[in-house]
């Protein structure tokens, strides 16, 4: 038992720092081509804008809103998370040793939805470098140029696994008690970010009494929306009618 244990955790600890250091490689790269790191700032603003538009009447049922907006602040925002990816690099052997098995996993799972999001946004903010401003037709553009139906259909089951495993840890009893425990230890091993990030996962998904209904809503309406993307006609039905169209008109 203990070598299968020891033996999942240098994985998991394997799996972390190499997204993190993807997620390194690719900032360091785009900081290289002049005018890219704006263009992807802008790039996620709008992503942002879009979330909002796409769960707004989530983001006004109180029951949902805590969560709607977990998941636009933490894992969709334009927000910097080189801090916590900093904290991260730093103590990754130790967050595998300190944190209970299911929280590394989500960790990991976070880990490579941020490494796969900054790859994409990257190749999506390549693509519109010579707009400067770009409307939601050049953004149908950008996204059948800069990446595959594959890539994003793993983007999305990542949003949705992290969910699903904050979600998870939230029918665990112990598990929150633990998590307040480990403030002083986390902080003091420079984790303070990720035990913020758990706390406001858990707390929120506890809050909202069952994620199946809200998950269900995210993945039926990121898939529509990749879907519509994807179709060659996209950026000509976007330029030519976005509020008529139920999918197409979440762009703004």
């Amino acid at each position: 038992m203990g070598d299968k244990t020891s033996s999942r955790a240098e994985a998991q600890r394997a799996r972390i720092l190499e997204q993190l250091r993807r997620v390194e490689a690719e900032i360091a790269a785009r900081a290289a081509r002049p005018g890219l790191p704006a263009r992807v700032q802008a790039l996620k603003a709008y992503q942002q804008r879009r979330f909002e538009r796409s769960y707004a009447d989530l983001l006004a049922v109180p029951r949902y809103a805590a969560a709607a907006q977990f998941f636009l602040d933490e894992l969709y925002g334009p927000a910097d998370f080189s801090r916590r990816d900093a904290q991260f690099a730093r103590v990754v052997p130790a967050l595998v040793r300190l944190f209970p098995a299911e929280v590394v996993d989500t960790v990991a799972q976070l880990a490579e939805l941020h490494g796969l999001s900054e790859q994409l946004d990257s190749a999506m903010g390549a693509q519109l470098l010579d707009r400067p401003r770009f409307d939601a037709a050049d953004y149908a553009r950008a996204w059948q140029a800069a990446a595959t139906p594959a890539q994003r259909e793993r983007q999305i089951e990542l949003l949705l696994s992290v969910g699903l495993a904050l979600d998870a840890l939230t029918r665990k009893p112990l598990l929150r008690q633990a998590l307040r425990m480990m403030r002083g230890p986390a902080t003091a091993a420079g984790l303070a970010e990720l035990q913020r990030f758990l706390e406001s996962g858990f707390d929120t998904f506890k809050a909202m009494g069952g994620a199946a209904d809200f998950l269900d809503t995210v993945a039926w309406r990121e898939r529509a929306l990749a879907a519509a993307l994807f179709s060659p006609q996209a950026p000509q039905r976007v330029a030519d009618c976005p509020a008529g169209d139920s999918v197409l008109g979440q762009l703004p």
